[in-house]
């Protein structure tokens, strides 16, 4: 390019102002700051000049839900079918398979199978994704809720939040439209409404009471919305919650349904933490909806209901390989070839990704050969996650200012802390918001990365923080309370 030439094509002022308007404080400055810390570290500890000196030796990416990246260890069953589906010649020597490497007649069984409908995980499946694979998913769906599920109506996507991006692409058909999102709510909801020039209307949950809904409070935001001109289409609920860890209740879950009946919205329903539960029971958005139907006939036949699920969360954990599903119930047929079409757009969901769908919704029963270890793994996760999610929790009850709802599900703890007056000075100096210096501060000093509550909206004038636990053992949480005693003394008024 000649000296002459002037600005890019693209540049910051001609780029689409909605993408710019988008926020994900998940990925956003601290997880960045948190992998320069990362590299600075595997250039060895201690650093060479001119690098400086950390306080730390690694860092703990709490930040984030992304299990095995914290160690997490993949369930056998899984990966060995996934080793035979990208390498099928593994099956010329079955003999080997199973007396070398220990794999047992179902592993291979089910990777036959698998091979059978898809051919080749290279290869595109249909768009929707495979049937047999829809199928399994549906006779989960059945199973959970005693209720049938119509194969047609399921699409396997990538991960849950390719679903939510698909179901909000339909629904937002111009910047009057808006969306009811819980707050604290996970930002991907909040970002692609900004993406679509759409509106998130938020509803605030009551901290007080375990984070749960506030039927008082949407009916606020439903009706302050409509009086501002804005066509409210749906609510978003998320159960278990993230990043509150809130699981709600059968009755919530009826009122809710009754509500967005009431106001003719549309329920999505994100229940990828349905398994990530430790106190109650999740029922789900199907099965309440289900339910009513028996109890009232007719009257909620018209509710319609988008509900999502993943298996980068539970105990499988298997992010990267990004499979999942909706499920869409009492859709117009014509909206739902719509949907069909944009995920045509997109020709289809990681075909690996759809065939470790299969083995999540399809896991070895007993009496299986896999049986024995697959139960055995998924226990000792279960088990992890609940005892790290209590030490936690403890922890955070001993330090000073912060308030804490008991882990009831999910994978994170939404702490409220409070932020001595001149800490808020001092980040009001920096242009931050106070949890976001607070969040900075332990990064820097602990290496340690969450995320600050205002990246998920919080009520104004509170600070919190979300942090995962599923980083293994306990000496991070340490780091924390250790780091809070300092901060507040450093900055107390």
């Amino acid at each position: 390019m000649s000296s002459s030439a002037g600005r890019k094509v693209l540049n910051i002022d001609n780029i689409n102002p909605h993408v710019k308007e988008a926020k994900y404080a998940v990925r956003g400055e601290l997880a960045t700051k948190s992998e320069v810390y990362r590299a600075k570290l595997a250039k060895g500890y201690p650093p060479t000049p001119p690098d400086e000196t950390l306080p730390f030796d690694k860092i703990i990416s709490a930040n984030i839900g992304n299990p095995q990246q914290l160690d997490q260890k993949p369930i056998t069953f899984f990966r060995q079918v996934l080793s035979i589906l990208e390498y099928p010649p593994l099956l010329e020597n079955e003999d080997a398979l199973k007396y070398s490497f220990g794999y047992k007649p179902d592993v291979i069984e089910r990777a036959k199978k698998l091979l059978n409908e898809v051919h080749s995980v290279g290869a595109y499946s249909q768009s929707q994704g495979a049937p047999a694979i829809r199928e399994s998913v549906a006779k989960f769906l059945e199973k959970r809720d005693g209720y049938p599920s119509d194969p047609s109506q399921i699409f396997l996507s990538a991960g849950a939040s390719s679903g939510v991006n698909t179901l909000l692409h339909i629904i937002c058909s111009s910047p009057k439209v808006g969306v009811l999102v819980p707050m604290p709510q996970y930002p991907l909801y909040s970002a692609t409404l900004a993406v679509l020039n759409s509106r998130c209307v938020p509803y605030y949950l009551d901290e007080s009471k375990a984070w749960g809904t506030d039927l008082g409070a949407i009916r606020e935001a439903y009706d302050r919305a409509e009086s501002e001109g804005m066509e409210i289409r749906a609510i978003v609920v998320i159960n278990p919650g993230n990043p509150t860890g809130a699981v709600l209740t059968a009755d919530d879950v009826r009122s809710l349904l009754e509500f967005a009946a009431e106001k003719r919205l549309v329920v999505m329903a994100d229940e990828v933490y349905q398994t990530n539960v430790f106190i109650g029971k999740h029922t789900s958005f199907k099965k309440g909806l289900r339910d009513l139907q028996k109890a009232i006939p007719r009257k909620f036949d018209h509710l319609e209901l988008a509900s999502l699920n993943s298996i980068s969360k539970g105990m499988v954990g298997e992010c990267g390989h990004r499979g999942g599903y909706f499920e869409i119930v009492n859709f117009d047929p014509e909206v739902a070839a719509e949907v069909l079409k944009f995920v045509s757009i997109q020709l289809c969901a990681p075909v690996i990704g759809q065939c470790l769908l299969e083995m999540v919704v399809n896991p070895p029963v007993e009496g299986d050969p896999s049986y024995a270890l697959y139960k055995k793994e998924y226990d000792e996760i279960f088990e992890g996650l609940q005892k790290r999610a209590t030490a936690l929790w403890e922890a955070f009850k001993l330090m000073e200012g912060v308030e804490c709802q008991e882990p009831a599900g999910s994978m994170y703890l939404f702490p409220t802390i409070t932020v001595p007056k001149r800490a808020c000075e001092a980040a009001k100096e920096m242009d931050r918001k106070p949890d976001e210096f607070y969040c900075l501060q332990l990064l820097d000093a602990t290496g340690v990365c969450v995320v600050p509550g205002s990246g998920f909206g919080q009520v104004e004038g509170t600070q919190h923080f979300r942090t995962t636990f599923l980083a293994p053992g306990t000496e991070w949480v340490g780091r924390i309370t250790n780091f809070h005693k300092k901060f507040m003394n450093q900055f107390r008024d």
